[in-house]
């Protein structure tokens, strides 16, 4: 019989971090390229700026950001037994750039892999963190949210280049007597597998904008509902609702649909665009910093290509970790 590790009973955020591009587009440059105003990107999509890589890296946001997350939590780089980035922007097939950041922030010998889920891909990583916590297999784990969508448009399709950003945020995840991360919803659609894509033989970013749209606002107050029930929380309960930043329109829908109140609710879109796995963490980064979400529970809720979605319930105390 196999000798397996005791089952812990959960996992919780210790320390959160984010990093952004210092390059403002506003809407103005894009009016200059696109058949486009600045009028109707914000009647349609919400943003009125996005935040574009200058002369940094993608890997150099997510050291960043991960820096900030390990010091928030007072987690040495040592550490930390496991890294997940999620992207799908990484220019590297391998190394991975969950390798490549734990070398790069001198980690020790980290399990490190990519999660490429698109805009749901950090609640993904996140969901495989914890689970890898809870079973013995990681006592301290680094999760970020990482794309850098610039490097993937075409910057003539008004249709993607007025949403699309980059960023970088991070979570440090670790083992704690009181469980932290809720149970993941998650799933796919296979009939929208095809609704966003970064394929041959130009690798550009391409989406259905419509059906996403109607997906976002039918079928995703679903997952994040049967995320609610599954951690026995309600959406009263909730002292945060973080969706994926895709559109104002969308956060909006969910939030009135789920019954959550706007000023729990995400709204970094209008600021920083559509930076997909990113959108999230950089979120809750934000939002703790300036101290627009207290303790309590947050839900988080991603959706996008593949076509992914997850959410959970994760319970923030910045008071009293355990």
């Amino acid at each position: 019989m196999l000798s397996v590790p005791p089952v812990r009973p959960g996992s919780a955020i210790s320390g959160t971090g984010h990093a952004l591009p210092s390059r403002r587009m506003r809407n103005s440059e894009l009016e200059a390229s696109l058949d486009t105003d600045y009028s109707w990107i914000v009647t349609r999509t919400g943003i009125r700026e996005r935040r574009i890589l200058a002369d940094e890296s993608l890997l150099d946001l997510a050291t960043r950001a991960a820096e900030h997350a390990l010091e928030d939590a007072g987690v040495p780089a040592s550490d930390v037994n496991l890294v997940v980035v999620a992207t799908m922007t990484a220019q590297d097939r391998c190394p991975s750039f969950a390798a490549q950041l734990g070398a790069r922030l001198g980690t020790t010998a980290p399990a490190v892999f990519d999660v490429n889920a698109a805009c749901a891909g950090f609640s993904q990583a996140l969901a495989v963190a914890d689970h890898a916590i809870r079973c013995g297999a990681a006592e301290h784990a680094l999760v970020v949210g990482a794309d850098a969508m610039s490097e993937v448009l075409d910057w003539q399709d008004r249709s993607t280049a007025v949403l699309m950003a980059d960023g970088a945020g991070a979570v440090v995840l670790s083992a704690s007597e009181r469980p932290g991360v809720g149970p993941v919803a998650w799933g796919s659609d296979p009939d929208l597998v095809q609704a966003i894509t970064i394929a041959a033989p130009d690798h550009l970013f391409r989406q259905q904008g419509q059906t996403v749209f109607r997906w976002a606002i039918t079928r995703a107050q679903h997952a994040a509902r049967d995320a609610l029930e599954q951690a026995g929380i309600t959406a009263s309960d909730l002292a945060g609702f973080i969706p994926h930043q895709a559109n104002l329109r969308i956060i909006t829908a969910l939030a009135s649909q789920l019954s959550i109140p706007l000023e729990v609710t995400a709204q970094e879109v209008s600021e920083l665009g559509n930076s997909s796995a990113a959108t999230i963490p950089v979120a809750l980064s934000r939002m703790l910093a300036r101290g627009a979400i207290g303790d309590g529970p947050v839900l988080l809720l991603g959706f996008g290509g593949g076509f992914s979605y997850s959410g959970q319930v994760v319970i923030l105390n910045r008071r009293g970790r355990s």
